[in-house]
């Protein structure tokens, strides 16, 4: 398994890889880039197919958070850790003790947080047995937890992609197919709901799937029919690499708005929504709510100084969809380019 020849290497500082064979531990840490500070990046416990799959993972989202600290303007930089295995049924507290030790080994050059299949208490857990680990604060409502504020960063860029491509003042009516309500994914229905969206939704856990039915009125649909839905908007809010040759063509939506992390299969990807006039909210901007979340609780910010902050995602977002369309390129290149000027400067 090669990394420097990966094609989703990207000039990494550091990626490094672990076996503990007692508690087995079987996972994947990479650093992409340090210049605006430490790197921080949730820690995503996943099935993944193959070991190959896992790099790609990693790879890829460690990238992608070097963007999305630069483009919210916080000092820290990328990276990502991935354990493969099966949240649900071989997660221990030997081996998240194991991978305590792991991302101690670091010496604190990447901070890690909860992600797709872990949570707070893991992080107490993973916390144990390193220094460097985020997004546990004592004594509060969510305990450290960053989801809430990805779902509301999230569901303030879908109203701003939504009024800018669809001139639509409020939500009330808005048609939204949602792909995955786990713990974001559902608080970003909980916000659409309240605002009077009609929501369609999809999960690879039925259990999910019921809970917005039950809760929010939610029309089910199967699998990948969740890309074949006449909305207004598909928000992915699950794995990465879901915008891709397959999908695209199917899409009837006019904007792309969720919190999955690499939603593009490809960079190209984002030319041929921009060719069928589908409005793309680049992902590391509009899920950049949590990072934001986890840097102000490291620094002590206010409340009012998050919300804030978290708010700009919608202005951040109106300045890149103005950018690309004065100069017909994808919104995603725009983004990449202010967020290379920022942590490149650096």
């Amino acid at each position: 398994m090669s990394v420097f020849s990966h094609s989703a290497f990207d000039g990494h500082e550091h990626v490094a890889f672990c076996h503990d064979a007692k508690s087995g531990l079987k996972a994947i840490i990479a650093i992409h880039n340090t210049n605006l500070g430490p790197a921080l990046g949730g820690c995503r416990m996943w099935p993944y197919a193959s070991d190959e799959e896992a790099l790609r993972d990693v790879l890829r989202l460690s990238r992608g958070m070097t963007y999305k600290s630069a483009i919210s303007n916080i000092k820290l930089g990328g990276g990502k850790a991935v354990i493969i295995g099966n949240h649900r049924t071989q997660k221990t507290e030997a081996l998240l003790h194991a991978m305590g030790d792991f991302v101690e080994s670091l010496g604190g050059r990447y901070i890690t947080a909860e992600d797709s299949g872990t949570s707070v208490a893991d992080m107490k857990t993973i916390g144990e047995r390193t220094r460097y680990a985020g997004g546990v604060v004592e004594g509060t409502e969510h305990g450290g937890d960053p989801s809430p504020t990805t779902a509301y960063g999230t569901f303030v860029g879908l109203k701003a992609a939504a009024q800018y491509r669809l001139g639509r003042s409020d939500l009330q009516g808005l048609k939204v197919a949602i792909q995955g309500v786990g713990n974001v994914g559902f608080r970003l229905a909980k916000h659409l709901h309240d605002a009077g969206a009609e929501l369609i939704v999809s999960d690879i856990f039925a259990d999910n799937t019921e809970r917005a039915a039950r809760e929010l009125g939610a029309k089910i649909v199967e699998g990948d029919a969740i890309f074949d839905q006449d909305v207004d908007v598909f928000a992915p809010c699950a794995l990465g690499a879901i915008i891709n040759d397959d999908t695209i063509g199917r899409l009837k939506a006019a904007v792309v708005a969720g919190a999955a992390n690499n939603q593009l299969a490809e960079e190209r990807h984002g030319e041929l929504l921009r060719s069928r006039e589908i409005l793309y909210a680049p992902d590391y901007v509009i899920n950049a709510g949590g990072i934001i979340d986890v840097y102000y609780q490291r620094t002590g910010g206010s409340a009012e100084a998050l919300k804030t902050h978290v708010e700009s995602i919608g202005d951040t977002l109106v300045q890149i969809f103005d950018r690309a369309a004065q100069t017909s390129t994808p919104t995603g290149i725009v983004a990449n380019k202010i967020a290379e000027e920022r942590f490149m400067k650096a």
